[in-house]
């Protein structure tokens, strides 16, 4: 399952994120980095998924 969600992180960084942990701070740390730029987004997705 991690892995869809890394590809889910990879198109769309939120929605990710979502899946893990929710509507949560994670979640809306992301929405900003994505806005920020697209790259650290998915980074920050990444990294919260494999935290787990």
């Amino acid at each position: 399952m991690d892995i869809l969600r890394i590809l889910i992180a990879i198109i769309l960084p939120p929605v990710g994120v979502l899946l893990q942990v929710g509507l949560g701070l994670h979640f809306w740390v992301n929405i900003l980095l994505t806005l920020c730029g697209y790259i650290p987004g998915i980074i920050h997705a990444i990294w919260v998924i494999a935290k787990k």
